[in-house]
């Protein structure tokens, strides 16, 4: 007997699997996919993950074999935690709060990740903040039985360029799986919206979709707001738009619910105005698309253009996207620091793994496993789930990453551009100027807000606090603030950075 213990997600080639599988395709979605991985189990085992895309995390209970067997998906979209117990259980969850609620779970703190966070603003790799609370690993598959676990790994990026290819004939290529992926995204009876941004990415996908309502965030700062350009994409696709204004007491008064919620302190600015997205979002639709992935997969960020500058140093410092606190100044500002924890560690393996590829494909593959994993889908997830909403996003599928981890750096950036074969295969269905229009990220004006007395009062207090004064040396941490405060606007991250964290440990640790 097979039994689905655990499941979020959803499974993208449903239409084919059921036909292999014999499934009823006329069932309601929840138990569709329930039957859908009941059978792929029973045909394949393990190996079932290998002929599902889209996004998952699952623990299947095998009364036969009498074993535990959980997968997560391959680029980690969806969480799954687990936790042994001290006589012997397993405790495991898509939340932690789920495991916390079970009988043998001791509430620790893991101050390690402490260290971690200061430099990335997110908890990367398999440790989390509580002790004893490990994440299952994207594309790996945990295994439970006779109290005996074992974790194997059945994904990993890989890149293998084919230089035969063209510029237009990867964009064709780009545009013609995309137009798979939203074939597949939903079903003809679901209704979605869209976040869309005044980027490519968010444009792209409504573009190649049906969805008629598109939505963004603003602010009244225009040095910050990019939705007059959603806006002007929209009205261009014929689509219409909404417009969430986000003030700077709706973005403080909401961090601790996204901490509590988010489970893990992340100090991502974007995270805060992404929730409140999410919770404007939910009042009108259950379903909404989004575009993560392709920065990743195609040399989206700035920084990739400077890859062959950094060459085989590449391995002694870069951890991913963010690294805003070196080791120095951790040692001064911690009260507890441990020289064995860095976050150069984390991604050893992974140069291991890239030895020989060109200093793009090493920078992607660190973000795809650290990055992307630790801060954009734990948001993305989070978030969505804190607020009622479900987040499908398009561009984060393995056929997607296949073209990418195939394509030459040459067409994925160059000194002007990046993200090159895939603005270009954009530019099909949207006009140039928004393919080809610079990244400007997720914008907040946090580092502005931060500094201004009608909104940094909590921020000032907790940095002077006995809670504080457990994790930092409270002078170091308020000669970072104040010096952020003097005109050092650098130093906004650090002091984020610092108060999220103050902020989930009192949520977690104080006021329950």
């Amino acid at each position: 007997m097979i039994q689905i213990k655990e499941y979020r997600g959803h499974i993208r080639n449903w239409g084919a699997l059921c036909a292999e599988l014999g499934v009823d395709a006329s069932l309601s979605r929840e138990e569709r996919e329930l039957q859908i991985l009941k059978k792929a189990y029973e045909k394949w085992g393990c190996a079932m993950a290998e002929h599902m895309h889209g996004m998952f995390a699952l623990a299947i209970w095998d009364e036969q074999e009498q074993e535990l067997v959980c997968i997560r998906d391959p680029f980690g979209t969806k969480p799954f935690y687990y936790y042994e117990t001290a006589d012997g259980q397993l405790l495991y969850g898509t939340t932690i709060r789920r495991i916390m609620e079970q009988p043998g779970f001791v509430k620790e703190l893991n101050i390690d990740m402490l260290q971690i966070y200061m430099s990335l603003t997110y908890g990367a790799g398999e440790d989390t903040f509580f002790k004893g609370v490990k994440k299952l690993m994207p594309g790996h598959i945990l295994v439970w039985k006779d109290g005996k676990l074992s974790l194997t790994r059945y994904w990993k990026p890989e890149f293998h360029a084919d230089t035969t290819k063209s510029l237009e004939e990867w964009a064709d290529e780009i545009h013609t799986t995309v137009q798979q992926m939203m074939a597949e995204v939903k079903t003809e009876d679901e209704v979605a919206e869209s976040f869309l941004s005044g980027g490519v990415d968010s444009s792209y996908v409504l573009a190649m979709s049906d969805v008629e309502m598109s939505n963004s965030c603003g602010y009244d700062d225009e040095r910050f707001d990019e939705s007059g350009l959603a806006r002007q994409t929209a009205d261009l696709l014929g689509r219409r738009n909404t417009r969430c204004r986000i003030t700077p007491e709706d973005y403080f008064d909401i961090v601790p619910y996204v901490m509590y919620n988010m489970e893990q302190p992340l100090g991502d600015a974007s995270a805060i105005a992404f929730a409140i997205a999410c919770r404007e979002t939910a009042k009108s639709t259950k379903l909404c698309y989004s575009g993560e992935g392709a920065d990743e997969f195609f040399g989206g960020y700035n920084m990739y253009r400077n890859a062959e500058r950094y060459g085989e140093n590449l391995k002694t410092f870069y951890v991913g996207n963010t690294n805003i606190m070196k080791e120095e100044e951790k040692q001064r500002i911690l009260k507890s620091y441990n020289p064995d924890v860095l976050p150069i560690n984390l991604v050893q393996h992974i140069y291991e793994e890239t030895e020989g590829l060109d200093p793009l494909s090493k920078m992607s593959d660190v973000d795809i496993q650290i990055w992307l994993e630790g801060d954009i889908y734990l948001n993305v997830d989070k978030m969505s789930l804190a607020a009622g909403l479900e987040i499908r996003m398009p561009l984060t599928d393995r056929r997607i990453f296949d073209i990418a981890s195939r394509m030459p750096s040459a067409y994925k950036v160059n000194a002007e551009q990046n993200k090159v074969a895939f603005r270009t295969a954009a530019a099909k269905v949207l006009p140039e100027e928004i393919a080809f229009r610079k990244k400007l990220g997720f914008i907040v004006p946090i580092r502005i807000w931060l500094a201004d007395e009608r909104y940094n009062q909590d921020v000032q207090a907790k940095f002077k606090s006995d809670m504080a004064a457990q994790f930092f040396n409270l002078e170091e941490i308020n000669a970072i603030f104040d010096d952020y405060v003097s005109g050092n606007s650098d130093n906004w991250r650090k002091v984020w950075t610092i108060y999220t964290f103050l902020v989930w440990y009192e949520e977690y640790f104080i006021k329950r």
